[in-house]
């Protein structure tokens, strides 16, 4: 209470989520590279029991902030606080020892071990003796997977798994750590959606636990569904933070990307020409069969289903990377035989993979050299490369896709997820194909470079390009496609043109739901 010779003033109301003290509290921390200024005199707090969705487009800050947490980068200023003494994390290990664990957007796993040694590794169970314990660690990974909900023998080696399991065992891998903080990487990337609902139930399991989560994802249904609070980074600032329920999309959209995003979808009023690739009756012993098409110059044709359906196993054949056991392909009206991905780009086709980190960029090599790799001969007179070609060559499709980097030098692993799907797009736009596949385009990139890349597509397409866009994303279905086919258990289910598309005619064919029956 004021005493009476001074006068009463308005004093703000306390933030309800300040009153309870913050886990992790960073001030002020910076982060710069060569050429690049990361992160400036940034702040991020996380408070127990509460999920703090990071938001922000690629290249915005976040990989770097949550590598700093994690103790891969030191930062070059700032502090950063735990229950309100100062840390810090020279190595992943010690970030670990305080209670700190990441599941990240790609997993980081071993295909050669087990699904429990990948769970265990590095904290494994020992006998008296200090050797491994591992019927105690096959007993202790199975509790964590059963908790989770994944249905995973935790003896199996991972390489036999498929993507979204993987992305469950890195999850138990983060939780069989006793930690105070969980960082979640795009979590839901390769989840199908009954494993995303488990997920969700996850998060509110380890909210109850007292936890501290920080959420990252691009996805705002996500954000809105599960988070308590929101920050968001651009160009490696600060640009805003508070609770999530007093915020709405439209206003996270405008401090992400500095402008308001009205129109994600290009318009598109062209006619696509005349048939450039027909399949007949693909099929495959296990992933596939009697998938056949026709795709259309200039068109872009749009292939949904659920996570299962087929669709990436076959893109993959149909580039040569697997090979089916009947089917014929005929380009620009021309019998072509693809057994390897070499002949498909002397075809005319090209394939832009899912799985971006192991399929797609070549990590250690610089962008310039991810871009040319697949067309030396464009660039070499006589044997020998020509480096101002080059770069030249590299420079014309990256700025096109409007990639941010420091320079085409630039390792392309050092570039956030989205940044280096465009090299990879970037790569075999540059072998002039006449069809292009892009599987899952989108996949962990923000709102901003989607439309970036939304807009480049609708322009290939507009050029004559032939386009075959696998993706999960309903609204991207919609908005770009000219003709749709759904995939169900490996066969197509349905085909609907651009004029008869609704998500919920999608929705029931990829699940074989009647439509009667709605």
């Amino acid at each position: 209470m004021l005493s009476g010779s001074v006068d009463a003033v308005a004093l703000p109301q306390p933030d309800p989520a300040r009153a309870e003290a913050a886990i992790l509290e960073l001030a002020g921390v910076s982060k710069t590279f060569p050429g690049v200024r990361a992160l400036s005199e940034v702040d991020l707090r996380l408070y127990p029991g509460q999920v703090t969705a990071l938001v922000g487009e690629n290249g915005a800050g976040k990989s770097t902030m949550v590598k700093i947490l994690t103790g891969i980068y030191q930062p070059d200023g700032g502090s950063i606080r735990m229950d309100g003494k100062a840390v810090s994390f020279p190595t992943a290990h010690h970030a670990s020892q305080a209670g700190i664990t990441a599941i990240h957007q790609e997993t980081v796993l071993f295909d050669e071990l087990s699904v429990a040694e990948n769970i265990f590794i590095g904290h494994a169970p020992k006998t008296r003796r200090g050797l491994i314990d591992v019927g105690r660690m096959q007993r202790e990974a199975r509790e964590i997977l059963a908790e989770i909900g994944a249905e995973i023998d935790a003896g199996v080696r991972l390489r036999d798994l498929g993507i979204a399991n993987k992305h469950l065992v890195a999850i138990a891998r983060a939780l069989s750590i006793d930690s105070r903080i969980v960082i979640m990487d795009e979590p839901t990337a390769a989840l199908s959606h009954k494993e995303i609902q488990e997920l969700y139930a996850l998060v509110e399991q380890l909210k109850g636990q007292g936890k501290a989560i920080l959420f990252i994802s691009h996805k705002f249904d996500e954000i809105f569904r599960i988070a308590d609070r929101y920050t968001v980074f651009r160009d490696g600032a600060l640009v805003g933070d508070g609770q999530i329920a007093d915020v709405t999309q439209d206003e996270l959209v405008r401090m992400m990307v500095g402008r308001s995003v009205d129109q994600i979808f290009p318009r598109r009023d062209h006619r696509p020409g005349e048939a450039v690739l027909e399949v007949v009756g693909y099929s495959h012993p296990t992933e596939f069969e009697d998938v056949g098409f026709t795709l259309r110059r200039g068109e872009i044709l749009g292939f949904y289903g659920l996570v299962g359906a087929g669709r990436s196993e076959f893109m993959q054949a149909l580039f040569g990377i697997t090979h089916p056991s009947k089917g014929s392909v005929r380009i620009d009206g021309e019998d072509a035989v693809i057994r390897s991905p070499a002949e498909a780009v002397r075809a005319g086709i090209v394939y832009v993979p899912e799985d971006r980190g192991r399929q797609g960029a070549v990590i250690g090599l610089p962008i310039f050299q991810n871009v040319t790799l697949p067309s030396l001969a464009r660039t070499s007179r006589h044997g020998f490369i020509r480096l101002a070609e080059e770069f030249a060559l590299a420079r014309d499709y990256t700025e096109r896709l409007d990639l941010r980097a420091a320079s085409l030098d630039q390792d392309v692993g050092n570039l956030s997820g989205g940044n280096q799907q465009k090299v990879v797009i970037a790569k075999w736009l540059a072998t002039q194909p006449r069809v292009i596949i892009l599987d899952e385009p989108t996949k962990g990139i923000d709102i901003g470079s989607k439309a970036a890349v939304h807009e480049f597509m609708a322009e290939l397409a507009g050029q004559g390009l032939a386009v075959v866009m696998v993706s999960s994303e309903i609204p991207e279905i919609l908005g770009m496609s000219d003709r749709v086919i759904v995939m169900r258990e490996g066969r197509i289910v349905a085909e609907f043109d651009r004029d008869e598309l609704t998500p919920e005619r999608l929705v029931r064919h990829a699940a074989g739901i009647s439509e009667a029956a709605a």
